[in-house]
């Protein structure tokens, strides 16, 4: 069952007995820890427990941000299915709009993100959705979307919906571009697969077929990764009888600003 969550650094032993710290690895010169912010944007289930907040509510207020950040006139919000789900729900709650379904995923299909080349990512696209026409045919719709890696997934989801009715197809992004490779371990492509660093950025509601696209800026993820974090930590410090200064957040946003927490040695 669940114990409780592994901190950065943390040595832990665990036997048939407890559950016992050893050590605390501290980062150089004092430096916070470094959390992957791709976790809370796609890579954990919604369920998931991090830093004392769930990820569902994370992805919620990112889709509540985006919505202030990006408003759009449309009649509206849906998401693709499904990790883009609490963010789609956040925006069309913060703009008034109603949440509804228009598509429906095939969950016998696993991750495109993952395929190995392009074609084999379309292929999966093709075989991962149905519409759900009924629910958008002749209106505008504001599609949520985690994040645009390669945009080899949301283009042929927009052409699924315009070629099913839909009178405009507006894209936010809850989550900011990706430029940066990860050397920490985490499957993102080359510099030059990432859409974000391609000449077709620069048009790219042209390029994927969309009315607009807009991401979350990187202060709006983190604003609304470290919101409930830092409230809890002032709630914390409020009880202390001797006050002490709120301690420092730390979040690796390495793909999205290419500033990394340690120092690249190649």
């Amino acid at each position: 069952r669940y114990y409780r969550e592994v901190l950065p650094g943390e040595i832990v032993k665990i036997s048939r007995y407890d559950v016992q710290t050893l050590d605390v690895v501290p980062r150089p010169e004092g430096d916070p820890s470094a959390f992957c912010i791709f976790e809370y944007v796609y890579f954990a289930r919604p369920d998931s427990i991090f830093e004392g907040q769930m990820v569902y509510s994370v992805r919620r207020r990112c889709g509540q941000q985006l919505a202030i950040e990006a408003p759009v006139e449309a009649d509206l919000v849906s998401t693709v299915p499904e990790s883009a789900t609490p963010a789609a729900l956040g925006y069309a709650q913060k703009c008034g709009l109603p949440y509804v379904e228009v598509l429906c995923k095939n969950r016998y299909v696993g991750r495109t993100f993952i395929q190995p080349n392009m074609r084999l990512r379309q292929l999966g696209v093709a075989k991962k959705f149905g519409v759900l026409s009924d629910n958008f045919k002749g209106k505008r719709v504001v599609i949520i979307d985690d994040s645009i890696v390669r945009g080899n997934t949301i283009s042929p989801i927009i052409k699924l919906l315009r070629e099913s009715g839909a009178k405009e197809v507006h894209i936010r992004v809850a989550s900011p571009p990706i430029r940066f490779p990860c050397y920490m371990g985490i499957n993102i492509p080359t510099k030059e697969e990432l859409i974000a660093n391609r000449p077709e950025f620069h048009d790219l509601a042209n390029y994927i077929g969309a009315d607009s696209v807009v991401y979350l800026s990187v202060e709006g993820l983190v604003s609304s990764v470290q919101e409930s974090i830092r409230a809890r930590q002032e709630n914390e410090n409020s009880l202390k009888t001797h006050k002490s200064r709120v301690g420092k957040i730390g979040h690796c946003t390495a793909c999205l600003t290419g500033e990394y927490p340690v120092e690249l040695e190649w």
